[in-house]
Parts: structure tokens; sequence; C-alpha cells
């Protein structure tokens, strides 16, 4: 059995059907989801074998939600980089990003730049945040820099020229009882397992993130061998 999980991977879905089902608007949802943000990041940080931990948190197309939301959620993630930091050094904890935040703000911008660097020392975990990421878009430009360098399209080099240097995806949670992918990970998650709760994201506990993980491990990964 090949199961050590090293890299975890989450879509945090349901934010605006667990507010609908509350009667409160679904600006409250994200507010509630960002905080479970930080209690999952907590788990992992203290998990002896997660190194890195991927979350979805703004895909490409979610420009397509009313301006008003998309608006809310731009001041929503620059509030929460400024007040995780202190968990982020608490926890030893490294900040990095995927996806194109060329489109942010100039300010928000900065205070992701701000947060990577304060935080590029800490080795205990490193979270990412996927902000106006699309998996057919990154594996896009991946291809476009492999040929803008003049190498040689090969399954190697696509890999080095992803947003991300880091390991292929163990497990990958998707959160609602939405069972799709929704353009997230695409290449990362080639061999990865799968694991779909109806848990909406602002619901999900640190608990039942350790009973998903322990059902993880009882899986036989063969990466296609025997």
């Amino acid at each position: 059995m090949n199961n050590e999980l090293k890299h975890l991977a989450i879509i945090m879905d349901g934010n605006g059907r667990w507010a609908k089902e509350r009667n409160l608007v679904r600006t409250k949802g994200h507010e509630k989801g960002a905080e479970v943000i930080r209690d999952i990041t907590e788990y992992c940080s203290n998990h002896p074998t997660i190194q890195t931990l991927t979350l979805y948190a703004f895909s490409t197309e979610n420009w397509k939600r009313p301006k008003i939301e998309v608006d809310f959620l731009m001041r929503l993630l620059d509030n929460y980089l400024a007040k995780e930091l202190d968990t982020y050094h608490k926890h030893n904890v490294r900040f990095e990003t995927i996806g194109d935040v060329g489109k942010f703000s100039s300010s928000l911008q900065k205070r992701i730049q701000s947060t990577k660097e304060a935080t590029k020392n800490y080795t205990k975990l490193t979270q990412i945040l996927a902000l106006n990421y699309g998996g057919r878009d990154e594996i896009t430009r991946a291809v476009n820099k492999a040929l803008k360098a003049d190498l040689e399209i090969t399954e190697d080099n696509i890999s080095k020229m992803l947003d991300t240097p880091y390991s292929d995806i163990d497990l990958l949670i998707r959160t609602s009882g939405e069972q799709r992918l929704s353009n997230f990970l695409l290449w990362q998650s080639s061999y990865s397992e799968f694991y779909f709760t109806s848990t909406f994201w602002p619901d999900f506990t640190p608990n039942e993130l350790d009973e998903i993980i322990a059902r993880f491990y009882d899986r036989d990964r063969t990466f296609g061998g025997l």
C-alpha cells in the first residue's frame, strides 16, 4: 500500500446554500467559511504527514457571479490574510497561491505578496490558496511557458511550468454533496483519492476531516500497477 498523505486538497463548497438554509445572505456563508479555513489549517499543521494543504478559494469562473458578491469576496480575502498572519506565525505555516492574481486590485496583490514574504521561511505546513484559478487555464499557461522556453512538450516539462512546484494531490475532498472537480487541479489530481461529503463547508470540522483521512488510509493506491 502507498497511501501516505502528504498533499491534501479541498474544494470548499456550500457557503451559499449553508446561508440560504438559515435565511441569511450569501455573504454570511462566506464569512463562516473563512473561519473554517483557520480550523482546518491548524489541524493540518499538527498532522504528522501532511505537508501541503491546497484550498480552492476563487475560480476563474467565479467572476461570473454578481459584482456585489465578487467585491465582497475580494474584501473578505484581504481581511482574512490580515487576520490570519498571526495564525501562520503561530503554527509555522507558509502561505502560497496558485492562479493568476494579476487580475486582483493592486492593494490585494500587495497583501498577498507581503503575506508570502512574511511566511516564506516556515516549514511545518504550506497552505496554498487557489485564487483566480482554473485547471485548464493553468495547463494552457504551462504549455505556453514551455514553448516560450523552447522546451519539448513532455509531462515532466509541463509539470515544471505549472503554478505549483509542489507534489501531486494524494487526497482531494469536496464538500456540499457535489461530485465533480469543477476545473480544480486537473493535472495534479490524476491519481488522487477522492472523497465527497454532503457537509457544507461552513459546517466542516477537523473531526470530520480526521474521519475522512482514516478512510483514506484504508485504501490501496496502486497508481495503475498491481
